[in-house]
């Protein structure tokens, strides 16, 4: 799965790391696995700070270039450029915007696709939980996500007023459904 992001990064890396006077030729796939590595950590710091949701919607086409996962990950980037790198921090980030916003649209697009097997969401989930995913339902939980199942409130996302909703007896909460029973 890293391979194929890999490549993805290396397909947007052009003139931002592989023409980049700044960045010795010696040292542009060095660059490119330092924006993997940059992507992958922070999805996985969102996973573990409690952002699911965050998370789910990027795989879910509900996120864009402005969401604070592609912010982190390509501010994580820019540092990893200056600090390993030696670019200077303006430099750095203008190679991180261009390579991290545009290798993480092409993933979230990817993966979203259903005809694309290249990259499967249960399997990045896996990757980045150290396969702590491996028996939940990944895809399900985003149908579920997408499809308003959940979104009991109907604004448009799931959160935490639409789990209140289910337990307090809100229209078509819990509550309701054992009320019926008697």
């Amino acid at each position: 799965m890293l391979d194929k992001l890999l490549d993805l990064i290396r397909g947007n890396a052009g003139e931002a790391v592989t023409n980049n006077p700044a960045i010795p030729n010696d040292k542009n796939e060095e660059a490119v696995q330092s924006a993997g590595s940059s992507i992958m950590a922070t999805l996985q710091n969102a996973l573990a700070g409690g952002k699911i949701k965050d998370v789910l919607g990027y795989f879910t086409g509900k996120s864009d270039n402005n969401s604070d996962i592609v912010k982190q990950a390509t501010t994580n980037y820019s540092t990893d450029l200056q600090t390993k790198m030696g670019l200077g921090a303006a430099e750095a980030d203008d190679v991180a915007n261009k390579v991290v916003p545009a290798s993480m649209t092409q993933l979230a697009n990817k993966t979203a696709d259903p005809s694309d097997n290249g990259f499967k969401v249960q399997d990045i989930f896996n990757k980045l939980s150290g396969g702590k995913t491996s028996g939940l339902n990944v895809q399900e939980m985003i149908n579920k996500y997408t499809g308003g199942k959940f979104d009991n409130d109907h604004d448009g996302d799931v959160d935490m007023d639409d789990l209140k909703g289910m337990f307090s007896g809100g229209a078509g909460g819990l509550m309701d459904k054992v009320k019926s029973l008697w």
